[in-house]
C-alpha cells in the first residue's frame, strides 16, 4: 500500500504557491450559500479534520494526518451513499471546503508542504489508495467514476458516475457459477493536468502487474441512454473546459493527443474494448443500453463495424466523444495493451441528469448494477 501511495503522489502535479486557491476551491462559497445542506453535510467531520492537519507537529505527522483524513471522509461519503443518500456532490465539496480552509489557515508549514499533504487527503478521499481486494474473491472488478462537471453552467449538477463509484465500493455477491466477485471503487478528477501527469496509468498499472483485478469498468456521464462505448480514440478535441477551466486547444477540426509525462501519448489512433456487450444488454430498466460504434474521424463520421475499417483513420472522437471520457478508456485499454494483459475492459456512458434527479439516479445505478451481474457470469 506504501509503494502505491507514492506512486501516486509522484504522478500529481504541484501548484507553484499551495495558498493560492485554484478555481474548483474558489467556487466552494458559491455553492455554499446556494446548496448549504450539499456542501455542509460534513462539517463537522472537516472541521475536525482541518484542525487534525493545523496541528500536525511535523511533516511525517502531517502526511500520514492527511492519508488518514481523506480515507476517512471517503469512507463516510461510501456508507451515505450506501444508505440511500444517492449524491456524490457532498464529497466532492467538502474534498474542496476542506483544502480552501487549509491553504487559508496560518500554520507552520511550508507552501510545498501544505500541497503534498492536501494532494494525499486528495487522493485517499477519491479511495485511490483504499484499493484492496479480497483474498477470497475470484472475480475483482474495477470501477471508476468521475467528480461532478460544467459547475459553471450549473453549480448544482451531480454525476451518476460519481454515485455508482460510491455505491458499489466493497459490495461483493455470488454470481451463478458460485463464484466470489468483488468491486473496487474510486473517483478520478475532471481535469487535464492529472491525466497529463499519469495519474490513471498509476492507478491501474500495479493492479495489471501484480494480477489483483480481472474487470475494469470506467463509468461516466453521457447521453439520452446507456452507450457501452467500444471505440475509443486517441485524441482530444472537445471545446469544453474540465474543471480548473482549461481548454486544450484541440477541436474537431484539430484534434491533439494528450499528454504522458510531458510527451504526446502514443499509440493507435483507435482501439476496442473488450466488455460482454451482448450480457449486458440485458439489463432491462428505464433506459436502453447501446453498443456504441460511432466515431470521428478527420474524414468524417464512421459506423464502424470492426476496428480493421479504422486502421488508416486519424481519430477526432471515438465513441465516447473527444473528452475525459474517451480518455480514461483509451488510455486504460493502452495499458493493458502494453502490458500484454487479457482483463476485461471497456467504458459505460450513463445517461446524462440535470442537477441532481435522485430518482435518475437510482434507475441508473440499478442498471449499472444489472450489467455488472450480468458481465461477472
Amino acid at each position: 500500500m506504501k509503494l502505491f501511495l507514492i506512486a501516486i503522489m509522484l504522478v500529481l502535479p504541484l501548484s507553484v504557491c499551495a495558498k493560492e486557491l485554484d478555481v474548483e476551491e474558489l467556487r466552494v462559497n458559491k455553492a455554499q450559500n446556494q446548496l448549504p445542506e450539499v456542501v455542509n453535510r460534513y462539517q463537522s467531520i472537516l472541521q475536525h479534520m482541518l484542525f487534525k492537519l493545523k496541528t500536525a507537529e511535523d511533516e511525517r505527522h502531517l502526511n500520514s494526518i492527511s492519508y488518514q483524513q481523506g480515507l476517512k471522509l471517503w469512507q463516510q461519503a461510501r456508507v451515505d451513499v450506501q444508505s440511500g443518500n444517492l449524491d456524490d456532490r457532498s464529497l466532492y465539496w467538502g474534498r474542496l471546503w476542506l483544502a480552501k480552509h487549509f491553504k487559508q489557515a496560518k500554520t507552520n508549514q511550508v507552501n510545498w508542504l501544505t500541497q503534498v499533504a492536501l494532494k494525499g487527503f486528495e487522493q485517499s478521499s477519491r479511495g485511490i489508495t483504499d484499493i484492496s481486494f479480497s483474498d477470497q474473491s475470484d472475480i475483482r472488478i474495477l470501477v471508476t467514476g468521475f467528480d461532478p462537471f460544467l459547475l459553471d453552467k450549473d453549480i448544482s449538477q451531480s454525476n451518476p458516475s460519481g454515485i455508482a463509484a460510491l455505491a458499489l465500493d466493497n459490495i461483493s455477491w455470488r454470481n451463478k457459477s458460485n463464484q466470489q466477485v468483488e468491486i473496487q471503487s474510486l473517483i478520478v478528477p475532471v481535469r487535464f493536468k492529472d491525466f497529463d501527469q499519469g495519474l490513471i496509468e498509476a492507478i491501474i498499472s500495479p493492479l495489471i502487474k501484480h494480477n489483483k483485478v480481472d474487470m475494469i469498468v470506467t463509468i461516466s456521464m453521457g447521453r439520452e441512454h446507456f452507450d457501452l462505448e467500444r471505440f475509443p480514440g486517441l485524441n482530444r478535441s472537445s471545446a469544453v473546459v474540465d474543471n480548473l477551466n482549461v481548454l486544450t486547444g484541440a477541436n474537431v477540426t484539430k484534434p491533439l493527443p494528450p499528454r504522458l509525462k510531458k510527451q504526446p501519448l502514443q499509440g493507435p489512433q483507435f482501439l476496442e474494448f473488450s466488455l460482454p456487450v451482448a450480457k449486458m444488454q440485458q439489463a432491462t430498466g428505464r433506459y436502453k443500453i447501446n453498443d456504441r460504434r460511432l466515431v470521428t474521424t478527420l474524414t468524417g463520421q464512421i459506423d464502424a463495424a470492426n476496428l480493421n475499417i479504422l486502421a488508416n483513420e486519424i481519430s477526432v472522437q471515438g465513441s465516447g466523444g473527444g473528452y475525459l471520457s474517451n480518455e480514461i478508456s483509451y488510455r486504460t485499454l493502452l495499458q493493458l495493451q502494453n502490458l500484454q494483459s487479457e482483463i476485461v475492459a471497456g467504458h459505460i456512458h450513463t445517461p446524462k441528469i440535470k442537477g441532481h434527479d435522485r430518482q435518475a439516479a437510482l434507475d441508473i445505478l440499478k442498471q449499472i448494477q444489472k450489467m455488472l451481474v450480468l458481465a461477472s457470469h
